[in-house]
């Protein structure tokens, strides 16, 4: 006799991966008419919410390697989105902030991302968007990432 196996399609796993699939999809192709990938994004994001940052900061918010927060950095400054600088207190430590045209652009990525956030989810009520995207924090906590303490 065989013993019976859990099925790939009864895990939560495999429907997160095939939905964060989708929905990285769906947000990408947004983002790139305006030549922006979804972590650049992100980090843009986090510059607009803070007047400098790190990168190790960002790094550490974004669950991303110090050498990746490097080559983000460096294709946003290459694009005047974002500017890097000496720190106040310590000159051999680095920061981040966005130049005055990376403010101004952020909103624009905020819209895109809403409405292709909208586009993926559609199907679920304001009330269930609430729900998962409660679920998932808790779920992000149980597993320790620097990104569940975020609001």
């Amino acid at each position: 006799m065989s013993q019976s196996l859990t099925k790939p399609i009864d895990q939560l796993g495999y429907w997160l991966y095939q939905v964060s699939n989708q929905v990285t999809i769906c947000i990408s192709q947004k983002l790139a008419e305006l030549d922006v990938i979804p972590a650049e994004w992100v980090m843009l994001s986090l510059l607009y919410d803070q007047p400098s940052l790190a990168p190790s900061e960002i790094a550490n918010q974004m669950a991303m390697t110090r050498g990746a927060i490097t080559k983000l950095a460096d294709r946003a400054i290459a694009k005047n989105l974002v500017r890097r600088r000496a720190d106040d207190h310590d000159g051999r430590a680095q920061t981040l902030t966005l130049t005055k045209a990376g403010r101004a652009f952020v909103p624009k990525l905020a819209a895109l991302a809403d409405a292709s956030e909208a586009a993926c989810f559609d199907n679920l009520s304001v009330n269930d968007r609430r729900h998962l995207r409660r679920i998932l924090k808790l779920a992000a906590a149980g597993l320790d990432l620097p990104i569940s303490q975020a609001g």
